[in-house]
């Protein structure tokens, strides 16, 4: 049985590569991140201008990632980071083609009610 390549065209494995630049994978990271996080727990707390960062490394096929929250307080902060590591990890796989080893989760600061009535005036 013949070839089913055309004739003149290269095989798939000798045409090259696509390369993600590590810009775009930081903002699949950010955006997955944000997509958890707008039904976290504590959510409206958070200022709506607020937005995941992300930072990337990435190797051959293999992404590693830092991401940086802000979160709502009172909140189960270690269930809401891994809600978040599970959901960037899948979304960046799926949608790059790499792997994701490790992903790693930085809660830069918390905003709770209590702080936002002081900062209106109000204790209680």
């Amino acid at each position: 049985m013949a070839s089913s390549a055309v004739p003149g065209q290269l095989p798939p494995a000798d045409r090259g590569a696509l390369r993600i630049a590590d810009r775009v994978v930081a903002k699949i990271a950010a955006q997955a991140a944000g997509e958890v996080l707008t039904d976290a727990p504590g959510a409206d707390l958070v200022p709506r201008d607020t937005r995941p960062h992300a930072s990337v490394s990435v190797r051959k096929d293999t992404a590693r990632l830092r991401l940086t929250l802000e979160l709502g307080y009172p909140a189960d902060i270690g269930t809401v980071c891994g809600s978040v590591r599970r959901h960037v990890t899948g979304r960046v796989e799926a949608l790059t083609g790499m792997d994701v080893p490790e992903v790693a989760v930085e809660v830069e600061r918390l905003h709770s009610a209590a702080a936002s009535r002081a900062q209106e005036g109000r204790v209680e």
